[in-house]
C-alpha cells in the first residue's frame, strides 16, 4: 500500500510539473490555443518526467544519509538535542529494559546492571516542562501526575516530621507480646474461602465485581459495571491474602463510587480519582482501620480458629496481635503501618538528592544503606534487597513514592472525622455497622472525584488542612492497646 501511494504521488508530481511547463510555453499564444493549436512534444514530457523523478531520488538519498545519525540527527534537524541515546523508543527502553533487569529474581542482578537505565531516566528530569506554566522544580514537575498541585514545601511539612515521630514508636512496639503460640498456616482453598467471606460482608456484588489471583494484588476498572481485584496467597503468610483482599477492595469501592454515570463514563475527567494518595487512603482505610482492627479480630478469631482446626492464639487479643506485626524490615511492600512511612521518607529524600541535590547515581547504594541504618536500624546485604527492590525510578516514575505515605496521613485524618461524626470506628465495627462506614465514604469522599485536588478534599471533608498528627496519634493509641495484656 505504501509503495502504491508513493508511486501515485510521484506520477502526480510528474503530471503537475508537465501541466505547469505546458502552460508556460503556450500561455502567450492564446489565439493558437483558442483554435486548438499548441506546442508540446513527447520528448519534452519525458525529459521533464525524468527530471522530476531524478530530483525525488536525489532528495530521498540525501534524507536517508542525513538520518544515518539516528535519534541525534533527528533531534538536531528539528532544532533540538538528543536527551538519551536509547537506541529506539525511549519509553519502551526505560520501562521494558528496567523491568527486565530489576524484576529478574537471580543473584546476578546487581546495581551496575540497572545503573545505566536509572541514569538515563534521571537525565530526563531536568528537561521536563510544566504544562501549567507555574514555576516548579524538576522533582515537583514529575510529581504532578501523581499528586496534582503538590510542592516540596508541602510534602516536607507532612513527611519530614515522621523522621522524629516514627522511630520511637518502632522501639515501643518491641514491648508488644507475642501473638500465636506456634507457627501456623492455612491451605490456599481455605484462605480463598475466608477472602470471599470478607468481601461478602462488605457488599461484594458478583454482577459488577470479580476477584481473581495474580502474582501481585491490584485493582482494575474496565467499565461502568466491571470492577476487578486480584489477590495472592503467600506461603507461610496466612494473613497476606486476607489483608490484600481488604486493601484492594478499598481501592475498588472508591472506583465504584466515583461520579461516573451515563455518557460521562471514561471521557469525563471529573469522574476520575483525584490523586494516588487519596486512592491509597481508601485502600488503607479498609486494610488497616477495618481489617486490622481489634473489633474485627474478635469477629474473625473464631473463623480462623475453625479454619485452622485449632485455636493457636488462645484469645482474640493474641489473634489481633498476629494481624498487626510491627518490626523494622528491609522491604517496603512488606512493611507495617509504623515503619512504612520511614521507607517512603528514605525514597523521597534520595529522589530529591538524585534530581536536584547532585547525588551521582553510582553513590545511590551507599546512600540507601546509610539511610536504612539511620531510619530503621538495619542494612540490606545486597542491592537487590536495597535500592533495586522497586522499579519506579528506572521507569522514570520519580515523585510517586510520597503518595503512599500521604495515603496513610489522609486515611488517619478522614478516620478522625468519621469518629467525630459517627463515633469510634471500633465501636461501629463491634456493633456490625461496617456498612455505615462505607456509606459515609460513599457520600462524602467518592462523589468528589477530581473536582478538588487531594489537599482540597481533605480540608473540605475534615474542616482543616492535612496534618501528620492524626496519623501519629492513631499509631500511639494502637500500640498502647496492642501492648496492654
Amino acid at each position: 500500500l505504501l509503495l502504491f501511494l508513493f508511486t501515485l504521488a510521484v506520477l502526480s508530481l510528474v503530471a503537475l510539473t508537465n501541466l505547469l511547463v505546458f502552460a508556460l510555453i503556450n500561455m502567450q499564444d492564446t489565439a493558437g490555443l483558442a483554435s486548438g493549436r499548441y506546442y508540446y512534444s513527447v520528448e519534452i514530457f519525458l525529459m521533464i518526467g525524468a527530471g522530476v523523478i531524478s530530483l525525488i531520488i536525489l532528495a530521498s538519498l540525501f534524507k536517508l544519509y542525513s538520518l544515518k545519525g539516528g535519534g541525534r540527527a533527528v533531534a538536531e534537524m528539528l532544532g533540538g538535542e538528543l536527551l538519551v541515546d536509547a537506541g529506539g523508543d525511549l519509553t519502551f527502553y526505560l520501562a521494558g529494559a528496567a523491568l527486565a533487569a530489576l524484576r529478574e529474581r537471580t543473584p546476578s542482578v546487581d546495581f551496575e546492571a540497572a545503573a545505566v537505565r536509572l541514569e538515563q531516566a534521571r537525565q530526563l528530569a531536568p528537561v521536563e516542562q510544566d504544562p501549567s506554566g507555574q514555576k516548579r522544580s524538576p522533582w515537583e514537575i514529575l510529581a504532578q501526575p501523581f499528586e496534582p498541585d503538590s510542592s516540596k514545601a508541602q510534602l516536607s511539612g507532612w513527611l519530614l516530621p515522621l523522621r522524629q515521630e516514627l522511630p520511637p514508636l518502632l522501639e515501643r512496639a518491641r514491648s508488644i507480646p507475642q501473638g500465636s503460640l506456634e507457627p501456623w498456616d492455612l491451605t490456599e482453598s481455605t484462605q480463598e474461602t475466608l477472602c470471599d467471606q470478607l468481601l461478602q460482608e462488605w457488599g461484594y456484588n458478583a454482577q459488577r465485581c470479580h476477584r481473581a489471583r495474580s502474582p501481585h494484588p491490584f485493582s482494575s476498572t474496565l467499565g461502568p459495571d466491571d470492577f476487578r481485584i486480584t489477590t495472592r496467597v503467600v506461603t507461610a503468610q496466612p494473613f497476606s491474602a486476607f489483608l490484600a483482599t481488604a486493601h484492594e477492595w478499598g481501592h475498588s469501592l472508591y472506583e465504584q463510587g466515583l461520579p461516573r454515570t451515563g455518557d460521562h463514563w471514561f471521557p469525563w475527567p471529573l469522574g476520575e480519582a483525584t490523586s494516588m494518595a487519596v486512592h491509597e487512603s481508601q485502600s488503607l482505610f479498609y486494610e488497616n482501620r477495618l481489617a486490622r482492627s481489634e473489633a474485627l479480630a474478635r469477629r474473625w478469631h473464631p473463623r480462623f480458629s475453625e479454619a485452622l482446626g485449632r485455636d493457636t492464639w488462645g484469645s482474640p487479643k493474641a489473634f489481633w496481635r498476629d494481624l498487626n506485626p510491627i518490626a523494622p524490615g528491609l522491604t517496603r511492600v512488606e512493611a507495617d503501618e509504623v515503619s512504612y512511612g520511614l521507607h517512603v521518607l528514605l525514597r523521597y529524600e534520595l529522589e530529591l538528592a538524585l534530581l536536584e541535590g547532585g547525588l551521582p547515581v553510582e553513590e545511590l547504594p551507599s546512600a540507601w544503606n546509610q539511610g536504612m541504618q539511620d531510619l530503621l536500624g538495619i542494612q540490606p546485604k545486597t542491592d537487590r534487597e536495597g535500592c533495586l527492590q522497586d522499579v519506579h525510578w528506572s521507569e522514570g516514575l520519580f515523585g510517586y513514592f510520597p503518595s503512599y505515605a500521604l495515603g496513610h496521613l489522609i486515611s488517619a485524618q478522614i478516620s478522625e472525622t468519621i469518629e467525630t461524626q459517627l463515633g469510634p470506628i471500633e465501636a461501629l465495627l463491634e456493633a456490625g455497622e461496617d456498612a455505615a462506614l462505607g456509606q459515609w465514604l460513599n457520600q462524602r469522599i467518592y462523589p468528589l472525584g477530581r473536582s478538588v485536588n487531594a489537599m482540597e478534599l481533605v480540608e473540605q471533608v475534615s474542616g482543616r488542612p492535612l496534618d501528620h498528627r492524626p496519623f501519629i496519634q492513631y499509631l500511639q493509641g494502637k500500640l498502647e492497646r496492642l501492648a496492654t495484656p
